[in-house]
């Protein structure tokens, strides 16, 4: 079965949901939802079909891809829900814990599949690492890139939000402390929106150091997982995954030279080949067809969102760019 999709938004995250949907015989990109027009016509001629400048009624299409500006989703995700539209929406859901508590409330009510497209859930180093990992103690998150304009909202919705998740996945349950400092300092970001935060999340079996950032010279997506005996290192971008064992110096052979590496390294065979963004698609998909458990997609949305909340509400800031 093809499945009729409206994307809403041609940005940056719109053209890849765009070609996510070109590239799979599972649905059709019927019609690109956007308010600038010259985007909207570029981006609907590229992948061949229809523009229109509004929302207006969903009743031609099976379901939607949300992927426009963060600040545009609250209302957007209300309308398309209420015309009983599966929902893929691009995270965050809402920048705001409350307002994302009303959206999903909103979706389990009207009984209409919704899912936030935490993509980092289907990376395949994510996937691979999870399934290794026995007891986790630590987890060290870096996700900084370079400013980027586009993005108003602060970088706790935009970049930490992916590690928040991940840490609960990896700790499976929610943290019992947060600490967390966070700073506005470029001169083209909104008063209300940080530029870098940092945060702590204590769980009972171990802690989540997360740092993000929109103030790097370069693009860097890497976890470290810490276990008493190994530890296991992640690449994002690359998708790949490195396991390191110290061998202690007594643990060596007798006669062996003290040159000799005292690290083993392995690295593992990743789970999944696949694309994130094609394998979230399928996912989705699943979804609209009644596969997939819509009632626990749905509950796994709240619980980082509620954290960033939290790591927000109770952030030290650092004082403002003086410009």
């Amino acid at each position: 079965m093809t499945h009729r999709i409206a994307l809403v938004g041609s940005g940056t995250m719109g053209a890849l949901h765009a070609l996510a949907l070109a590239r799979t015989d599972r649905a059709k990109l019927i019609r690109v939802i956007e308010p600038r027009e010259d985007a909207g016509r570029a981006c609907a001629s590229h992948f061949d079909t229809q523009w229109s400048a509004e929302l207006e009624s969903l009743s031609d299409v099976d379901a939607v891809v949300l992927a426009s500006a963060t600040e545009s989703h609250t209302d957007l995700a209300r309308e398309i829900l209420a015309q009983g539209k599966p929902l893929l929406v691009e995270k965050p859901v809402a920048s705001s814990r409350y307002t994302t508590q009303e959206i999903v409330t909103l979706s389990a009510s009207l009984d209409v599949p919704l899912m936030c497209g935490l993509v980092e859930r289907f990376n395949p180093a994510v996937l691979t690492a999870l399934a290794l990992c026995r007891e986790p103690v630590h987890l060290l998150a870096r996700r900084h890139s370079p400013y980027a304009s586009r993005v108003r909202t602060g970088v706790s919705w935009d970049l930490l939000l992916h590690d928040v998740d991940i840490a609960l996945r990896l700790f499976g349950t929610s943290p019992s402390r947060i600490t967390s400092a966070a700073g506005r300092f470029h001169p083209g970001s909104d008063e209300s929106a940080e530029d870098t935060v940092d945060a702590v999340l204590a769980f009972p079996s171990g802690l989540a150091t997360l740092s993000a950032s929109r103030l790097g010279q370069r693009k860097v997506r890497s976890l470290t997982i810490a276990e008493l005996d190994r530890l296991i290192e992640l690449d994002l971008l690359r998708q790949d995954v490195t396991i390191y064992r110290h061998v202690p110096r007594e643990g060596l052979p007798s006669g062996d030279s003290l040159w000799r590496p005292r690290e083993i390294i392995e690295i593992p065979e990743p789970i999944s080949a696949r694309e994130p963004l094609a394998a979230q698609l399928d996912h989705f998909l699943d979804l609209v067809e009644g596969k997939g458990d819509a009632a626990a997609e749905r509950a796994s949305i709240l619980p980082a969102h509620q954290v960033v909340g939290t790591v927000l509400a109770h952030a030290a800031f650092a004082p403002p760019f003086k410009g």
